[in-house]
């Protein structure tokens, strides 16, 4: 049984797709509606993106305005903001949450590079979950007598190569957002 490495390949690219993601929503300088994508907000009982629940525009450069829909998650939607890591503040004008952007001082682009780096980590996690499972799965096979001892290394080695060119990845996706934070 051959091991496909394209499914490898296709499961860890989640985890930099997924990485891209996060880290977009580490905006500097400028106000994006990303931004707000990793805040979830208590609504109805369970936790929501904050973009289900409300409109997220960007008037100017530095301001962000949520509208939110129903006036009663006002308060838990400035809430989940206030808290969230991007060390926001926002002003409550109706259903209307105003977010000045400020300008980044170098203690808040090192914060925000520390941030960067826990997605980073976060996704290397995944993907060395992902490399362990696939490297049970081979040691099962060839336990139950499906491959050989030989193939079992091949299939592990390969796995491996995999495993350290997508971590290699990741890390240069994280050095180019880091690049990118400290230089605006």
């Amino acid at each position: 049984m051959e091991l496909n490495s394209n499914d490898i390949k296709a499961h860890m690219g989640k985890a930099i797709d997924s990485l891209k993601k996060d880290l977009s929503g580490l905006r500097v300088g400028r106000a994006s509606a990303s931004m707000l994508d990793q805040v979830t907000v208590n609504a109805y009982g369970s936790s929501m993106p904050l973009n289900q629940v409300s409109t997220i525009s960007v008037p100017e450069a530095r301001l962000l305005l949520v509208n939110v829909w129903d006036s009663s998650l006002v308060v838990a939607a400035e809430k989940s903001i206030r808290e969230s890591p991007l060390g926001l503040n926002p002003m409550v004008e109706g259903n209307i949450l105003r977010i000045n952007i400020p300008a980044l001082s170098e203690d808040r682009r090192i914060e925000i590079t520390k941030v960067a780096a826990k997605y980073a980590e976060n996704s290397k996690i995944a993907v060395r979950n992902i490399r362990r499972d696939y490297i049970e799965n081979v040691r099962k096979l060839q336990k139950n007598g499906e491959i050989s001892e030989d193939q079992k290394h091949k299939d592990e080695n390969l796995i491996q190569e995999i495993t350290n060119k997508v971590i290699s990845n990741i890390d240069n996706v994280l050095s180019l957002k880091e690049k990118e934070i400290l230089e605006n």
